[in-house]
């Protein structure tokens, strides 16, 4: 994770992002994960011809924003 999910979870009121613990930093990964899955359906559904149906280029600029492997 990066500082851009500190910043957000700041701006939430959620203080105790801080001394991120395995939870948050789980449940932060996870809502990333979740977009990226969700931008890349929508990529391949509008270009089935696409050769890697696991990434798309907006995908993977999503996961690198948020610092997500």
């Amino acid at each position: 994770m990066n500082e851009r999910i500190r910043e957000l979870a700041k701006q939430a009121g959620w203080n105790g992002f801080e001394a991120l613990d395995e939870r948050n930093e789980k449940f932060a990964e996870l809502i990333v994960r979740e977009c990226v899955r969700v931008c890349n359906k929508v990529y391949f559904d509008n270009y089935p011809d696409a050769e890697d149906f696991e990434r798309s280029e907006e995908g993977e600029a999503i996961k690198q924003h948020f610092g997500v492997e």
